[in-house]
């Protein structure tokens, strides 16, 4: 039996809750399910207290990681929440989700106040700033509702680049209709169309200025992806802590190889694109069939972060040290 601490002791579900695993209630399930075991035995009572310092603490197989390491969050933004950690107007702000997450974490970049999507979160500035850096070129790839379908010459002036207010010129990598599966709010109609853009800059309110550009408002925008984190099925407003393999995933562009080449470019080089097939023949010009063919070389364990019954697990893999 384990020796109840009676110095520098702490509750267990509470050490669990300060590392960022789950919530005290979420720890005491899991101490409850035998997940966690002190000193080599599984503990199932919920008042056990334990040393930090002097306690070897493992969680479903992973010791427990350290305090004041760096954290990255996944977060779905809902629709009118402010991407701020507070709001002088008292209005919803993601810091208001985030109150289970010890530490202070702050947003990186930003989504429109009426737009949704995937947001990171975090405490590490140089990350930060690597994510944001021009260099970087972090792919962002969003959804977005139109009233009605832009021309292909208008598709082909958000690649060429259009200038907005406040950002300059801005280019899109890609832009391409795509189907929505239909929910129960949907409606059948051909007034509105859906639309995936992938961009690399992060200018204010961006997606919306360079449809307007065109002539179309964005009725709906979500931001799906940034690099190859995917949103997947993240519900809105949950959040989920991401692992080394996650956060790499977001400095890998979202977009076709090089062998792609957009519709509108192929016609004026036609000529020159057959002589170059000739040496060296492109094997896929569609996009969705690469990116088919990318799909399945991913590995079940990269996409652990969206899972949410191991993501405790998958929090604690960087915390091994030598």
């Amino acid at each position: 039996m384990i020796e109840k601490k009676t110095a520098t002791e702490i509750r267990l579900n509470k050490l669990l809750a300060e590392r960022g695993l789950t919530s005290r209630r979420g720890a005491d399930k899991m101490i409850a399910e035998g997940f966690v075991t002190v000193n080599g035995k599984k503990v199932y009572e919920l008042g056990i207290k334990v040393n930090p310092h002097a306690d070897a603490i493992v969680v479903d197989g992973v010791p427990l990681r350290g305090k004041n390491q760096n954290l990255y969050i996944m977060f779905h933004k809902p629709k009118n929440v402010i991407t701020s950690m507070s709001d002088p107007l008292g209005r919803t702000t993601v810091a208001d989700y985030m109150t289970a997450v010890p530490g202070r974490v702050f947003p990186i970049g930003r989504l429109d106040w009426d737009s949704e999507g995937l947001i990171i979160m975090t405490n590490d500035g140089e990350f930060a700033n690597r994510v944001m850096h021009p260099k970087s070129e972090v792919t962002k790839t969003y959804h977005v509702k139109l009233e009605g379908q832009p021309r292909p010459d208008q598709i082909e002036k958000l690649y060429k680049g259009v200038s907005i207010p406040g950002g300059g010129k801005v280019k899109a990598k890609l832009v391409e209709k795509i189907k929505m599966a239909k929910s129960r709010e949907q409606k059948t109609s051909d007034k509105y169309d859906w639309y995936k853009i992938i961009i690399t800059e992060g200018k204010n309110h961006q997606v919306r200025e360079m449809f307007k550009k065109i002539g179309f408002d964005v009725i709906k925008l979500q931001r799906v992806a940034i690099g190859k984190l995917k949103l997947g099925q993240l519900e809105r407003g949950e959040l989920v802590y991401l692992n080394d393999a996650a956060v790499e995933r977001i400095f890998i562009q979202d977009l076709p190889n090089d062998t792609y080449i957009k519709k509108a470019d192929r016609k004026i080089n036609d000529e020159n694109q057959v002589e170059a097939r000739d040496e060296k023949p492109v094997k896929r010009l569609n996009p969705r069939i690469e990116k088919a063919a990318a799909a399945k070389k991913i590995k079940k364990k990269e996409l652990a972060h969206v899972t949410k019954k191991n993501f405790y697990r998958e929090l604690n893999k960087k915390t091994v040290t030598k």
